[in-house]
This record gives structure tokens, sequence and C-alpha cells, in this order.
């Protein structure tokens, strides 16, 4: 195996393996009861109040709309995360030569995230306190769709290619 291909074969297992990680970080913050959570994202909350308040002193606050704020973003940007790092792996793991069409790669990128999203709020429906939301699979998936869009934005520009169609 020459050197090229060994660093290719562990940048593969780098890409999946913080694609695991992330997963499981997920999997951690959904497996906490409601108390937890609910205690961890108003933590964050106070944080962003308490900035907004130096800028804007004479604001008044809702801290239970900031918070659903909070919460609903932290959905959003833990799955354009993943879309990027599932994204990264797959691009990775593929080939020379590979006769995946760029489509397919989005899409199976794609399908991973939304998958996994919808994984994670049945799991949530057996966390003391906790419950699945359908709202909450479709933040994610608009999270994981901007995610795998940025990537390409990124990867192309970097590249300096151009847009050809089924291009990934």
């Amino acid at each position: 195996m020459s050197i090229v291909t060994n660093s290719k074969i562990i940048m593969i297992i780098i890409s999946w393996a913080a694609v695991l990680f992330w997963m499981l970080l997920i999997f951690y913050l959904s497996s906490q009861v409601a108390e937890q959570s609910n205690n961890l994202s108003k933590g964050v909350t106070e944080v962003i109040v308490e900035a907004i308040e130096k800028v804007a002193p004479e604001k008044d606050f809702n801290m239970d709309s900031i918070n659903h704020f909070v919460r609903k973003n932290a959905h959003f940007f833990a799955y354009l995360t993943l879309g990027i790092l599932v994204l990264n792996a797959i691009r990775r793991s593929r080939m020379n030569g590979s006769t995946i069409s760029g489509v397919a790669t989005l899409a199976m990128a794609f399908g991973i995230c939304v998958l996994y999203a919808i994984s994670d709020e049945v799991h949530q429906l057996f966390v003391p306190g906790r419950g699945g939301q359908v709202k909450d699979i479709l933040i994610d998936s608009s999270g994981a769709i901007v995610g795998i869009g940025l990537y390409m934005i990124i990867a192309k520009t970097r590249e300096g290619k151009t847009w050809t169609r089924g291009q990934v």
C-alpha cells in the first residue's frame, strides 16, 4: 500500500469517526431527562440574555421565548454539523472512478441525517419528560440540508471548480 493510499484510508477512518462521535453526542444530549435538558438550554439562554442586556439594557426579555429559540436552534445547528460531517465522510470514502452520481451522494448524506433525526425523536419517546416531535425532525432536516449546501459551496470554492450538473 502506498503512502497516499494509507493517508486516504486514515482520513476516511477519521471522517467516519467524527460522524460517529457527533451522533453519539446527539444521542447523549437526547438521553437527558427533561429537567437536565432544560437546565442546559437555560444556562445557554442566560448567557445570551446577559450579553444582549449589555448592548440593550432597556429591553425586557421573555426568558421562555428565548429558551425555546435556543432549543430549536440547537437542533438546527447540531444537524447542520452532522450534514457537513456525513457528506465529508461519504465524499472521502468514494473511490476514484466511482459511478455514484453527485446527486446520489447528496441524497445519501441527507438520507442518513434524516434517518438519524427520526431515530433521535423516537429515542426521546423513551426518555422521561421528553417526547418526539415531527417539528423537530423538520428542523433537524433543515439544518442537515443547509450544512450539506454549505459544505458543497466551500468545497467547490476551495477546489476552484465551477458547478456542473451531477457533479459533487
